[in-house]
Formats: C-alpha cells, sequence, structure tokens
C-alpha cells in the first residue's frame, strides 16, 4: 500500500491511498466465504458454494463491493498511522478508481489535530477577585435553614406573595385541555415563578374558593410558545410561619447549642465555598493566560458540533426550568445575537483549551489509573444524577470510556500547570490552591505527612487471646 498526504488546511487533510489488488485478496476470500453463507444453490451445502459459482449467480461486482466494504476502514486507519495523522471525526472517503484485478484508489478526507507549539506554561502569572463574605450572604443562608423548618397555617385573606396555595390549574386550547397541562392539589408559593408565565400576578389576591382565567405561553413541549387558556382555582391560602433565631432554633436545625454557633458555622461554610469558587476562577484566569500565548487552529465541524450541543443543552434546561429562550434573555439583558456571540467565543475557547491541554498531557506523560478512572465515573454519576453502576456500564457499552480518560488526563493537566503559577487576589495576597481540599479547606502536608509516619510508627496493641 502506498499513501501520500495533502494538507487542505491547519486542521483537515486529504490522503490518497493506493492499495494493490494482491492485499484485497484476503478481502475477497473472505467476502465468498460471507455471501456463501447467505445463497442457497442447488446442489452445494451452504458455505460451501465455489467462488466461480458465485461470480454466476450473484456476480463477481457484489463480491467486489463485498471485499472494498471490508477493506478501506482498515488501509484508511494504516494510512492514518503511517502519516502519523490524528483524526477528530469521521472521513469523507471516496473511491477514485478501481478495476477487477487492478489497484485500488481511494480519497480520504478528515479533520486531523492540529499541530501546536506549547509555550512556556511554567510560573504564569493570574488575578482573580477577593473572596468576600457579607453579611446578606449569611442572611442568604440561615432565611433557607428556617424555610426548611417553617410552618404553614391556613388563613382567612387573600393570597400575597410569599404565601402558599394549593391549586388546580390546567391549560386549554380550543377548549382541549392539553396532555400533561393539568394538575390537583398542588401547592405552589406566590411569587416562586418557573411555572406559567402570568400565574403568579393572578394568583395574588385570590382567596380560598376563588377561580380565575388567563392568557398564558406554554415554555415546554410541542406546543412551545404557543397561547393556551389557563383555568386556576384556588383551595387553601396558608401562610409561612418561619421561626426565630435562636438557641433553640439553632438545636433544632444543627448540632449546635446557641444561634451564634450556627452563625459562625454558616460564615466558615461560606468561606470554604467561595475558596472554592475562588480557585475555580484562578484555574480558569491561569488557562485563559496561556491560550494568549497561542495561536491555536481550530476544526469548523468541531466548533459547529460542539455549538448546536451546547445550544441544545441550552434549551433543553430551559424547558425543564420552564422559561423562554425570550425570558432568558430578558433576564440576562442580552439580545440574541449578543447570546450567540458569546456561545460561540466560549465553544471556540473551550475546544482549544482541550487540544491545548492535550499537548500538555503528552509532554508531561500524565497517565490514569484505575482508581481515577472510577472515582470520575462515579462523580459524573453524581453529577448527572443517576445510579453510578448503571453510568458505568452506559459509558463501557456506548465506548465512552476514552473520552471519561481524556477528560481526567486534561484536569491533571491543568491541575498541573496551575501548580506552578502564581495566582493573587485583588488585594495582592496569594490565593492557595496546591494544599486546597476537596471541602474547601486548607491542608497542611508537613502536618499530615508527620501524623502518617507517626500512625505507621505506632505499633498495634496486642489482642487479648
Amino acid at each position: 500500500m502506498k499513501s501520500a498526504v495533502e494538507t487542505l488546511s491547519p486542521t483537515r487533510a486529504k490522503l490518497t491511498v493506493e492499495v494493490p489488488f494482491e492485499e484485497l485478496k484476503p478481502s475477497l476470500d473472505a467476502a465468498y466465504k460471507k455471501i456463501a453463507q447467505q445463497i442457497n444453490i442447488p446442489g452445494f451445502r451452504k458455505g460451501k458454494v465455489p467462488p466461480m459459482v458465485i461470480d454466476r449467480q450473484v456476480g463477481r461486482g457484489a463480491v467486489l463491493d463485498e471485499a472494498i466494504n471490508d477493506v478501506l476502514p482498515k488501509k484508511y486507519v494504516e494510512a492514518l498511522e503511517e502519516n502519523s495523522l490524528t483524526p477528530l471525526a469521521q472521513p469523507d472517503i471516496e473511491v477514485t478508481k478501481f478495476e477487477d484485478n487492478e489497484a485500488l484508489e481511494f480519497t480520504a478526507e478528515v479533520d486531523i489535530r492540529p499541530e501546536i507549539t506549547l509555550p512556556d506554561y511554567e510560573g504564569l502569572e493570574a488575578e482573580v477577585e477577593d473572596i468576600e463574605i457579607t453579611d446578606a450572604d449569611i442572611d442568604e443562608q440561615v432565611q433557607a435553614l428556617r424555610e426548611r423548618f417553617a410552618t404553614l397555617s391556613d388563613v382567612e385573606r387573600p393570597a400575597a406573595e410569599g404565601d402558599f396555595v394549593v391549586l388546580d390549574l390546567k391549560a386549554t386550547q380550543d377548549g382541549e385541555v392539553l396532555e400533561g397541562a393539568e394538575v390537583t392539589g398542588m401547592s405552589y408559593q406566590v411569587g416562586r415563578g418557573g411555572m406559567l408565565e402570568g400565574l403568579d400576578e393572578a394568583l395574588v389576591e385570590m382567596s380560598a374558593g376563588d377561580d380565575k382565567t388567563f392568557k398564558s405561553q406554554l415554555v415546554g413541549g410541542d406546543l412551545l410558545g404557543q397561547d393556551v387558556e389557563v383555568s386556576v382555582s384556588v383551595s387553601q391560602v396558608q401562610e409561612q410561619e418561619l421561626p426565630d433565631v435562636d438557641d433553640d432554633f439553632a438545636q433544632l436545625a444543627s448540632e449546635f447549642d446557641t444561634a451564634e454557633e450556627l452563625t459562625e458555622d454558616v460564615r466558615e461554610r461560606l468561606g470554604r465555598g467561595k475558596r472554592l469558587e475562588q480557585a475555580a476562577a484562578a484555574r480558569d484566569a491561569v488557562l485563559e493566560r496561556l491560550l494568549d500565548q497561542v495561536e491555536i487552529p481550530l476544526p469548523e465541524t468541531m466548533v459547529t458540533d460542539e455549538l448546536n450541543a451546547r445550544r441544545q443543552n441550552i434549551e433543553q434546561q430551559l424547558g425543564f426550568a420552564g422559561i423562554s429562550m425570550d425570558k432568558y434573555l430578558e433576564d440576562e439583558g442580552q439580545t440574541l445575537e449578543e447570546f450567540e456571540a458569546d456561545l460561540e467565543r466560549r465553544v471556540r475557547e473551550a475546544v482549544a483549551a482541550q487540544f491545548l491541554l492535550d499537548e500538555v498531557a503528552k509532554k508531561e506523560e500524565i497517565g490514569v489509573d484505575q482508581q481515577e478512572l472510577s472515582d470520575h465515573l462515579v462523580r459524573r454519576a453524581q453529577q448527572s444524577g443517576q445510579n453510578p453502576q448503571e453510568f458505568a456500564n452506559h459509558m463501557f457499552e456506548h465506548n465512552h470510556i476514552p473520552d471519561l480518560v481524556q477528560e481526567i488526563l486534561r484536569g491533571k493537566a491543568l491541575a498541573r500547570i496551575v501548580e506552578t503559577a502564581t495566582v493573587k487576589d485583588a488585594s495582592g495576597n496569594a490565593v492557595e490552591l496546591k494544599n486546597l481540599r476537596p471541602d474547601g479547606t486548607i491542608g497542611d502536608p508537613e502536618a499530615e505527612a508527620a501524623l502518617a509516619a507517626e500512625t505507621e510508627a505506632t505499633p498495634e496493641e496486642p489482642t487479648e487471646a
């Protein structure tokens, strides 16, 4: 086999491959055997039909087509390896020349991984915002805790924002009740939003026993964006009573004895969470600084596929949340054009980062062991709300394990870069990243190593016989 490569762009190549007819013979023999198993010829046992009979009954052309279909993928892979190309997608293959007993020629155009000259990624500098915990942040967390232990009591007055109502609701179009758009006896907090546009406004001032009809638009399903008529009736209006933040509440809602201890714990947990957010921002800032130092050509088909996937994911999430795209854009203060431009920018940065981190992982000879893969599978399953074993089975069955391994490699490559970086907050303080634990606390490697050594040196106490 002979092959030649033509560079069409930094991310696309065209292979021209010539396969001598002799190299097709194993595939031809396999084709005859396969066809012999599929046909019934009087006088011959199934699977024992001679090639010359198959040529007469089925046609030599059918055999040659079967042989070509078998040999093309193999020779394509050989040509990739021969020319040291890494494909990023399925190729566009075209047979350009083939006649019986003569060489097969074909071309294959494919997106390839671009060649990247890595910049120096040691000692990068980046800046992130300060960690700030305000009284409002603490009040918000305590308020959420109070709401968990709140009680509801019926009131004889119209509903107001913040009240809970027990309602029946149905949406109709042309007098027909829409499937999946009817609920009975549902508890709903007025002002919460996220269900139907206009519902909160309709519920305000409604009392138990009241009915009301209003126009709205569905935010999901086949009738997305279409006008519907919504009928809502209220059977109960309930007022939420929140417990006071005192020592009794602290003992009810936590393991602490006093409200002061509870509040201080809330502050500490907020600090850990914000420290993790700052660390994520630091990693992004370091990666952005590195990306600024290198030009990475991107395959447009890969960018387009990722754009479509993210767009679809956003639409699904908005649908689940009961929010239309128009409402989302209004809340974000963006036009559709601005949204699309921002999405494309983020996609291009993400694709470029993947290529860059892959090169770093390759240069650093980073590997992935079985425990790391297992831990990553569990984390991904938890993030998607799936059973870890079922998630793992799905990943193996659909051959997604190489993608997960690549995710781990990229994460380790970025961690390697960040470890050597100098990151400061806006006030000029160094941001601790190397010893940051997954729970947001800062570890002390020396103390932990000393404790581990002491534990290993302490002999086990003898057990009584």
